[in-house]
């Protein structure tokens, strides 16, 4: 048998560049997208015209949410074929790296073209357009992220070597989300620089963004050869066998409704920062990036204690105490203002309660699920590394799109300084979330995952 090499530390950073790509691509359509279509108000008018209707569609809900909500469900069900595919595929180049080098390019060009209307005021065509644009940005995105995050699992050979591998990319990951955030900051810098409209200096700065993750994105596509890192392993599955198996396992399917759950309140904080910053705390807009700055920096001090403490006490443990300090986190943003605590204080408690958690889940889901593809593949002979995860994925994207879709509806209820209820409610709902994802992963049974992996392999 063909001896497959372990992915050197250079290897791993170049690996982990396409994170950094695909985190910054991602960003504007995960967490700006209501910003730009129903952006918040503080007396003054709006940041941006309005380009689509703004108003209750059926009562409840909104285009934009309506737009976001579809799109995540498209995104979520191309999940487990593309992964099935990928699983399957005998691609010269590689089944993983074929796939990505495909699909970054339009991965990141629809990031801009989503916030690019064709229309200069409010029209069904700005709609259309964005329905389209938004359905092939989420195809692309599925298309280079099943198989990069597959490949976790198949460069990690080792349980030990997957969580090395999962805190290399939390990393870049974080910048990726960090440089993102600072859209707010670069907007306002490109409109006073260049004289350009809030519009302009918007699609300048996303446009910027999208040539940094397209050459990111391309690092490990060229620089990483996958066969000589990564066992050629096939399933026999098809599609639904597959993603019906993976569901299946136990220990899977509850980390993963967990995982729901905490996607869910953690897209609620992610859309709504900026309507916590201007609404709740009335402060001036541009803080938000700076914040986000913050909260990338205090994270990334957490990420070697991470490492140390996941090995030390158990993934599961660790990840107990992250939810437990967003859910105090949430709660805390459900009544900002309502202390008698300077505004930007509050402003900086919020980031720093969220920085230790935050480097908690961008570590520890990976190398868990990377865990769980080990034990399976060794209880089941059967290896669908792509599957699992576009399993994990599409219970992600599902909570995403459920958040993308009541978030805007609660925006109804209010979303000015004189009227704040929406934007509270938002927050209260992340709470309630986090909560439910905790009491859920308290049933997930790390020990028997581990004993799995440590029997076959002592066997």
């Amino acid at each position: 048998m063909k001896k497959i090499s372990s992915l050197p530390v250079g290897k791993k950073i170049i690996f982990a560049i396409g994170q950094f790509g695909w985190s910054l691509a991602a960003f504007s359509g995960a967490n700006v997208l209501t910003y730009f279509y129903m952006p918040p108000e503080s007396g003054e008018q709006p940041l941006f015209p309005a380009y689509i209707f703004q108003g209750a569609v059926l009562g409840i809900a909104t285009i934009i949410g309506l737009i976001n909500f579809g799109s995540r469900i498209f995104d979520a069900v191309t999940d487990p074929w593309i992964a099935n595919f990928s699983d399957r595929s005998n691609f010269k180049f590689g089944k993983r790296m074929t796939l990505m080098a495909i699909a970054a390019l339009p991965f990141a060009l629809f990031s801009v073209l989503i916030f690019v209307p064709i229309v200069p005021h409010e029209s069904v065509w700005n709609t259309l357009w964005l329905i389209f644009c938004i359905l092939v940005y989420y195809l692309a995105i599925t298309t280079y992220c099943t198989p990069y995050n597959a490949l976790i699992s198949e460069f990690g050979h080792t349980p030990k070597e997957s969580l090395s591998i999962s805190t290399y990319i939390s990393i870049t990951w974080a910048l990726g989300f960090a440089l993102g955030n600072q859209i707010y900051a670069f907007r306002g810098m490109a409109e006073e620089i260049f004289n350009l409209s809030s519009t302009g200096s918007f699609q300048f700065v996303l446009s910027v963004f999208a040539v940094i993750s397209f050459l990111a994105m391309m690092a490990p596509v060229v620089f990483i050869k996958e066969s000589k890192f990564s066992e050629e392993r096939k399933t026999s599955e098809n599609v639904i066998k597959s993603f019906i198996s993976a569901l299946k396992n136990k220990n899977f399917l509850k980390f993963v409704s967990s995982d729901l759950m905490y996607w869910l309140s953690l897209t609620f904080i992610q859309i709504g920062i900026s309507y916590f910053v201007i609404v709740l705390l009335k402060l001036e807009e541009s803080l938000t990036s700076f914040l986000m700055l913050v909260l990338f920096v205090l994270s990334f001090v957490f990420y070697v204690p991470v490492n140390f403490l996941a090995r030390k006490l158990g993934k599961k443990k660790v990840l107990i105490f992250a939810f437990l300090l967003l859910a105090i986190d949430f709660i805390f943003v459900t009544f900002l203002n309502k202390f008698h605590i300077d505004a930007y204080v509050q402003a900086y408690l919020i980031v720093i309660l969220a920085s230790l958690p935050m480097a908690i889940f961008g570590i520890l889901p990976n190398a868990i699920v990377a865990d769980l593809v080990t034990a399976d593949s060794k209880m089941t002979g059967n290896y669908k590394a792509g599957t699992f995860f576009a399993a994990r994925t599409f219970m992600m994207k599902l909570g995403i799109s459920v958040a993308n879709l009541l978030f805007p509806s609660f925006l109804l209820l209010g979303k000015d300084t004189m009227n704040d209820t929406g934007v509270r409610i938002a927050a209260f709902a992340a709470f309630i979330f986090c909560v439910a994802g905790l009491i859920i992963f308290l049933f997930y049974d790390e020990k028997k995952v581990e004993s799995i992996i440590n029997e076959k392999q002592e066997a």
